[in-house]
């Protein structure tokens, strides 16, 4: 039922465009710049937490400051309204970032608070879809491995000025406590760096490792958890092709409170942005994303065979956008679940389910 669907709307919903923040203050070498965006959004699907009015709206400000000729200052918040829930109801809006930093001449930028971990500077290259993706093992408050907490970034572009296209980051984690287990860690660090070998080609690679809490290590497999990762994008003529290969150990989590002994993952995406005649502004995207779990906490069926390797996430995007200008963009955005119901994903309640999505966005 769900494939005849998107056969049917596939050809009349379309959507993506990027839209340039609202400037709202100019002046004596200060400007402050603001930006959000409104979504109406629908899921459909025969898994009941994944149907249903899913509209959110978000805001953010972004500034900037001239102390001197070699250092400036800048900041960013954004923040997550969650409309789908009825205004009764217990608060479910967020803080998706918010942080300070110094920028100094061309040696690089430092800043603090809640941002992105650095293992998403590799992750980005592949969570671009309409609405699925980039989700095989990268999550919010997840180590490094998504937006987070108590985040010290120091950023170089082109190495410290002496090699063009080169990027370097690195960054300390102190520990989180949240009270659960899986949006907790330990202290850690990360480092990323990607270049830019031209004609629309970049690497990039990165590496983070963290102390886990007491909570986390009563799974006994270790004190440590740590991710390595990889990728590899084209983008050039409307072509966009991007892959992502990751590693991570006693990092991912799965169910209510586990975490996997070893994760492997890969993304892979395809885009094709249409520029002229009728078509322009339509993004068709396909991707495939699969994260398999090894050494799941001696999970047993009921007939008592063993369990220790089980995919966790793995299915196919199939989407498309249309911009009708650089404010205003819908889109239609399809997973088909290759995941299995069975013993080990109904325990752990992990959907098996194809879900569709719909969305209208305007944005400034």
């Amino acid at each position: 039922m769900m494939r005849k669907t998107l056969a049917i709307l596939i050809s009349t919903l379309v959507a993506t465009s990027a839209a340039n923040a609202a400037e709202i203050y100019n002046k004596d070498a200060n400007k402050l710049d603001l930006y959000g965006k409104m979504v109406g959004l629908n899921y459909i699907s025969n898994n009941a937490a994944e149907h249903g009015d899913k509209s959110y709206a978000r805001l953010g400000f972004k500034g900037q400051t001239r102390i001197s000729d070699r250092l400036g200052g800048f900041g960013q918040w954004e923040y997550n309204f969650k409309t789908s829930t009825p205004e009764a109801a217990q608060n479910t809006n967020a803080t998706r970032l918010a942080f300070a930093g110094l920028k100094f001449a061309n040696l690089g930028t430092f800043d603090y608070g809640r941002n992105y971990g650095l293992l998403y500077d590799v992750e980005s290259f592949t969570d671009i879809n309409p609405e699925f993706g980039g989700d095989s093992w990268s999550r919010s408050d997840n180590f490094m491995t998504g937006r987070s907490n108590n985040l010290a970034t120091f950023r170089t572009n082109h190495f410290f000025g002496s090699v063009q296209g080169l990027k370097f980051a690195l960054q300390y984690q102190g520990k989180n406590e949240t009270g659960n287990t899986i949006s907790s860690n330990g202290d850690g660090w990360a480092a990323s760096s990607a270049y830019d070998l031209g004609n629309g080609i970049n690497l990039a690679a990165a590496y983070a490792k963290s102390n886990r809490t007491v909570a986390q290590m009563a799974d006994k497999n270790g004190n440590d958890a740590e991710a390595w990762t990889t990728g590899i994008r084209y983008d050039n003529s409307g072509l966009y092709l991007a892959a992502m290969l990751s590693e991570a150990r006693n990092m991912t989590p799965y169910g209510a409170d586990k975490f996997a002994d070893k994760t492997q993952n890969i993304e892979l995406v395809a885009q094709y942005l249409f520029v002229d005649g009728v078509a322009e502004g339509l993004r068709p995207s396909i991707s495939f994303l699969q994260s398999t779990g090894k050494g799941l906490n001696n999970f047993r069926n009921a007939d008592n065979t063993k369990v220790s390797k089980h995919a966790l996430v793995k299915y196919v995007e199939i989407g498309t956008s249309y911009a009708f200008n650089k404010n205003m963009y819908t889109y239609i955005d399809y997973k088909i679940n290759l995941l299995k119901k069975d013993e080990f994903t109904a325990a752990n309640a992990i959907n098996t389910d194809d879900v569709l999505g719909l969305g209208l966005v305007y944005q400034f």
